[in-house]
């Protein structure tokens, strides 16, 4: 008879949390990143719709939505645009089949493609810095969508006003990333029914009013046309792109759980909302400007309906950041930081508080922290796909515990630490994607020699699996470990 040799958690120095279910909402989750037991491990996939549906109904797809027509493409064009960035949320639904898998968030299950050392700096970067300064914009955002709130409400915005906005607004978000899984899977199927509700009933108004014959001052044609659409395109894959996260929601499903319909429900969870809300955004562009909320929709929709519009806005934007931050204090513990999920998460949101209150009051640096995010397609398109990648490979087998084993006892230690091949194909994609970047804040030698055909997604992306592929192959004489 064979003996079961696979080590358990205490034998790979894996603390092992209290018994939780995991989904109690009025419980703090007790798991960080340490594997899921099966026992722990409940609900269907058809949940994860929901929570992708409450942080991808927000106002900036409304707002993107519109800034395609005012690129200068027609409203067909528009909409193809919208089509073909939204199909990148189906990476979005492989990368989390992998958390009933293995049990533990994308942040453990990158060490396979980066080596346990070479993960470290990989999450601290992509995982935990840029998920700060994410953190951060949203909430500049939603504090001057709530300093517009307090004004109609009468309350006004006076400074001591607006710091309680910020405060409470932070507050609220790191509440419900600190309670955990729980809450978050209870709470974001209300949420994403309220939120679709009151977008859809403004969306008639826009649709109402919006101008179906448009169509552009200079119609594009030829390499024009393509250059726009292209970077259209781009524009709109960024979102489902940096969802590199996704598997940290769906670690507590049970092991059983069909792959196919953990990627289908997340995908839709982001691609629907998304196709709808940007289309509408475009079409609203006919008539009216909606980088304004308040401004753009009166006489529009009712007075009314802007106030709890407002407060729509207000919610996606929390839903979207509680999710950020929730991960964020995954990938801190991931880098090494020596704190439970609970510490990460608030020491975390700490520092997104403070930069927000300083961008808002002092001086606000996040114009330039924008303008630097706009390039991250070079290196979330890479990121995406040697993950997406990595999980062909391996057919979705990923073993949790060996995952856990943090030294150079771990299955994943490669060279020193490092997955060469990992680390090789994203910095090279990462630059060759670069070169091909046209953006306002930084435009690539290759971009410029094409009169500003941005070419970093299909450039980084394919770029990134070939080599990855290639690179394990050379250097490690296997398709998978």
């Amino acid at each position: 008879m064979a003996i079961d040799q696979t080590p358990t958690p205490e034998q790979v120095g894996i603390a092992t949390p209290p018994a939780d279910d995991g989904l109690l909402p009025g419980h703090v989750e007790a798991h960080g990143i340490d594997v899921i037991p099966d026992a722990e491990r409940h609900g269907t996939a058809r949940s994860l719709f929901a929570l992708w549906v409450a942080p991808n109904v927000n106002y900036l797809s409304f707002v993107v939505g519109g800034v395609l027509v005012l690129m200068g493409l027609s409203l067909v064009q528009a909409v193809a645009a919208v089509v073909a960035g939204s199909l990148f949320s189906i990476a979005t639904g492989i990368v989390a089949v992998t958390g009933p898998a293995s049990g533990t968030p994308s942040q453990v299950v990158t060490r396979t493609m980066y080596g346990v050392r070479g993960n470290r700096v990989a999450i601290a970067v992509n995982g935990w810095f840029v998920s700060l300064c994410y953190i951060a914009l949203n909430w500049v955002t939603a504090s001057i969508i709530g300093f517009a709130l307090t004004q109609r409400l009468g309350i006004g915005s006076s400074t001591p006003v607006q710091v309680v906005v910020v405060l409470v607004i932070a507050t609220a978000t790191t509440a419900i990333s600190v309670y955990g899984q729980g809450l978050i899977m209870r709470l974001y199927g209300p949420l994403s029914a309220g939120l679709t509700v009151v977008f859809l009933v403004v969306s008639v108004f826009l649709v109402a009013d919006a101008d179906l014959s448009y169509t552009p001052p200079v119609a594009l044609h030829g390499a024009d046309l393509w250059i726009t659409w292209l970077a259209a395109v781009t524009l709109i894959a960024a979102t489902p792109l940096s969802y590199t996260i996704s598997s940290d929601f769906a670690r507590y499903l049970p092991r059983s759980t069909n792959p196919v319909a953990v990627a289908s429900y997340t995908a839709l969870g982001g691609a629907v909302p998304n196709v709808v809300f940007l289309t509408v955004g475009a079409l609203a562009a006919t008539v009216t400007d909606l980088s304004d909320p308040e401004t753009g929709l009166q006489g529009i929709v009712p007075g009314w309906l802007i106030t709890v519009f407002l407060v729509a806005i207000l919610v996606g934007i929390l839903a979207n950041n509680a999710l950020t931050t929730y991960s964020s204090g995954l990938a801190l513990q991931a880098v090494g930081v020596p704190l439970t999920r609970v510490a990460s998460v608030a020491v975390t949101a700490l520092i997104g508080a403070g930069m927000t209150l300083y961008a808002l009051f002092v001086f606000d640096f996040l114009d330039t922290v924008s303008s630097a995010l706009v390039l991250l397609v070079a290196l979330v398109g890479p990121i995406m796909a040697i993950y997406v990648t990595d999980i062909l490979l391996r057919r979705n087998r990923y073993d949790g515990i060996e995952l856990s084993v943090d030294g150079p006892a771990s299955r994943y230690w490669y060279t020193g630490g490092v997955n060469l091949a990992g680390a090789i194909a994203c910095l090279t994609s990462f630059a060759a994607a670069l070169t091909c970047a046209s953006t306002e804040a930084f435009t690539g030698p290759v971009a410029k020699a094409l009169d500003g055909l941005d070419l970093s997604l299909p450039v980084g992306m394919i770029g990134a699996s070939a080599l990855y592929v290639g690179l394990t192959r050379l250097l490690y004489g296997r398709t998978a470990r």
